[in-house]
């Protein structure tokens, strides 16, 4: 099969459903989105797609958190947005908030300052800016993601105890090292939310609450396939991407690069620049927008997560986007073991081991482009963000 041709589909790839609501009841809700991203970044989460469809159903908020002249040290995605910073920016019919402190919590990784780092996101907690309080009382749905967001769950049941209240687990709080104190808060108020949208069902381990947790994973945009065309590839030539810089590992990249010189591995968004061990076979890419990303997953011989640990969270195997849009498009995948999870497109490796990176390029290259996942949109995926208790399969065995 080659490249430019369409993945064979191994079942449906949207389940038609009964739609959530009135379309005027609908338009009616009022949304806030709380998040330590920014809705105007260029790098989109899981989080920005939600927004965009919340933007079409009503009036949508997007306040962003955890942002200090502290983010300049960690080189922050949302410095550009700075001037921006305290005033409401419409941008794409949503407003827009960034939230910035002389300094903003965090982890401080030193049991000793524990209690200094409690008092930090007291103090933050308890101090939000008029806005955010306006934004709360005015809202008809608040959308907290996993992190910094978790502090401010009392503050909205008190200010609008009317409101739903949901929760957007994009990461586990253990794997992104959130403080004693987030973790701590979200344990006790976790039973309070209307829902708890886990991106796998994985992460349901680490959950202190039962009756009110569901799997609702990411979505893909409606137009995906048409949005891969054309081909940005010459015409001759084995290409294989990797997108993204999450615990990206430069060492696979070599290692695979010297291993297969036939083939062409294009980096896209690494977040670094050639590296030293790369063969002449590898392509570097900065950002990219997301509609040019797509060109280069739809008509790649395979893709590439190439996740530098071993101890990356098994949770993964379901929640990464990359890995969501190479199975959208029957692509086969080379990732650690530890993501291959229940998916017959994806071949394991062990970080580090040439022989077994070189196995699981070779079944890739002769892996079938065939999609065995079921794809839902981001509409669909946004009702059941908010009420996923209306969809029997995002129920989790209790």
């Amino acid at each position: 099969m080659s490249v430019s041709e369409s993945p064979a589909v191994a079942e449906p790839l949207l389940r038609p459903v009964p739609p959530m609501q009135d379309p005027a009841t609908r338009s009616a809700q009022r949304y806030l989105v709380l998040s330590a991203h920014d809705y105007r970044t260029p790098r989109r989460a899981n989080i920005h797609f939600i927004t965009d469809e919340l933007a079409k159903r009503g009036t949508t908020r997007f306040f962003s958190l955890r942002y200090s002249r502290l983010s300049r040290l960690k080189h922050d995605m949302r410095l550009p947005l700075d001037e921006t910073a305290n005033t409401i920016v419409k941008h794409k019919g949503v407003e827009c908030y960034l939230w910035r402190t002389l300094v903003h919590p965090f982890n401080t990784r030193r049991r000793w300052l524990r209690p200094v780092e409690n008092a930090m996101f007291r103090m933050y907690s308890q101090n939000p800016p008029a806005i955010l309080e306006q934004w709360i009382r005015e809202s008809d749905v608040i959308v907290l993601e996993s992190g910094t967001a978790v502090a401010f769950i009392r503050l909205a049941k008190r200010l609008n105890p009317k409101a739903r209240l949901v929760y957007r687990a994009s990461d586990g709080l253990s794997t992104i090292e959130v403080a004693e104190f987030i973790a701590r808060e979200f344990d006790e108020v976790c039973g309070t939310l209307d829902a708890i949208a886990l991106v796998s069902p994985v992460m349901a381990d680490e959950i202190n609450s039962q009756h009110n947790v569901y799997h609702v994973g990411h979505g893909v945009d409606p137009g995906l396939d048409e949005m891969g065309d054309p081909s940005p590839y010459p015409a001759e030539g084995i290409h294989a991407v990797s997108v993204g810089s999450m615990l990206f590992d430069p060492e696979f990249i070599a290692q695979a690069s010297h291993a297969f010189p036939e083939v062409t591995f294009h980096v896209i968004g690494s977040g670094r620049g050639g590296m030293p061990g790369y063969g002449s076979n590898v392509v570097v890419y900065g950002e990219m927008k997301h509609a040019e990303v797509v060109r280069y997953i739809k008509h790649a011989r395979f893709g590439i997560a190439p996740y530098s640990s071993e101890q990356v969270p098994a949770y993964l195997a379901d929640s990464s986007m990359k890995l969501l849009q190479y199975d959208f498009f029957g692509l086969p995948a080379v990732c650690p073991y530890a993501v291959v999870g229940t998916y017959a497109s994806r071949f394991g490796y062990t970080p580090g081991d040439a022989d077994s990176i070189r196995g699981a390029i070779q079944q890739a290259l002769e892996a079938p482009h065939i999609r065995y996942r079921e794809c839902l949109d981001w509409p669909q995926t946004t009702d059941r963000l908010l009420e996923p208790e209306r969809y029997p399969e995002t129920h989790l065995e209790q």
